[in-house]
């Protein structure tokens, strides 16, 4: 880079309006797809491929996410991996998100590590396919080596940017951060992440994540953990009730091409997200807490805290 704002230009070559303009979808509305809201806000919509609504103008954010997720390598080694967890019913299972790569998410066309889900994944996916419908399901993504400290105490908390961020992606319906809803199942004691003090390094850490790497809006240095669910596809190949833009009753049938699960394609969407708002926390920090020297002494500053931070010297002997 030399110093001026990075620009980037994607051509799509491989567009097909045909698909939309030569067939009822050009004056019917498609159910639940974005097309009668466009059109209720602005009196006009794209019916073209949907227009902002599709999921092509992702592609900006999957390329600037590419630019964060250098800065997060150089900064602290920090690196986000997403996969899919969940189709439908079908939940991911031995997954191990301390030790997962990126070639176990790569190893199978649905983007699972784990080899027998992702198999039974396929299955109901194609299943799916034949019939003309479409299926939807959770995107887990992780973010290892994130220093303890990013994030405010009150609006801006870490996992509210985070939620906002991936809420924004075309097709997502829910947001998880840690435990999520299924803490809401276990008593404060079952769910606190007690803490302990490496042996190693000496830094403080939590013998559990359920807090998902964020504690009072605020990441504690453990994997930042999330979870994104994403409905089925709108457009699909079965006859389906809408109404026409004038307000006529009709039957719609959806063309072209669509995917009976969005799951796999919205992956680096989810890793774009959580990287641009990691990158702008850090931003952030270094404006508010690290614009001047904190010139206290050792013994009165905390113990550092995370996976990836160390106590000068090793654990504190005990007294």
């Amino acid at each position: 880079t030399i110093g001026t704002p990075i620009a980037m230009l994607v051509r799509n070559k491989d567009q097909r309006s045909g698909d939309y303009l030569e067939n009822d979808m050009s004056v019917a509305y498609r159910p639940s797809h974005a097309d009668a809201t466009y059109d209720a806000k602005y009196g006009v919509r794209a019916i073209a491929g949907g227009g902002r609504s599709s999921a092509r103008e992702t592609i900006g954010r999957v390329a600037a996410g590419a630019v964060a997720r250098k800065i997060l390598k150089k900064f602290n080694d920090i690196e986000i991996i997403g996969y899919v967890s969940k189709v439908q019913d079908i939940v991911a299972e031995n997954v191990d998100e301390d030790t997962m790569t990126q070639e176990d998410v790569d190893s199978n066309i649905v983007r699972c590590p784990d080899a027998a889900s992702a198999e039974k994944m396929l299955g109901r996916i194609d299943e799916i396919r034949k019939s003309g419908n479409s299926i939807g399901g959770v995107v887990t993504c992780v973010a290892r080596n994130v220093p303890a400290g990013l994030g405010s105490p009150v609006f801006d908390k870490l996992e509210a940017d985070l939620a906002k961020a991936c809420m924004s992606i075309p097709a997502a319906k829910g947001f998880e951060s840690g435990s999520g809803f299924d803490g809401t199942l276990l008593s404060g004691k079952e769910h606190n992440d007690e803490f302990y003090v490496d042996p190693v390094t000496g830094a403080t850490r939590t013998k559990t994540n359920r807090s998902g790497g964020i504690q009072g809006g605020i990441s504690n240095g453990e994997n930042i953990v999330i979870r994104v669910a994403f409905k089925p596809t709108s457009t699909i190949g079965q006859l389906q009730k809408t109404v026409t833009r004038d307000g006529q009753e009709v039957e719609l049938r959806g063309k072209g091409r669509h995917d009976p699960c969005v799951l796999p394609r919205a992956i680096p969407m989810v890793e774009a997200m959580v990287a641009l708002t990691l990158v702008d926390h850090l931003m952030m920090q270094q404006a508010q807490c690290e614009l001047f020297p904190n010139e206290a002494a050792v013994e009165d500053l905390p113990n550092p805290m995370g996976t990836t931070a160390h106590r000068e010297g090793g654990p504190k002997k005990a007294v």
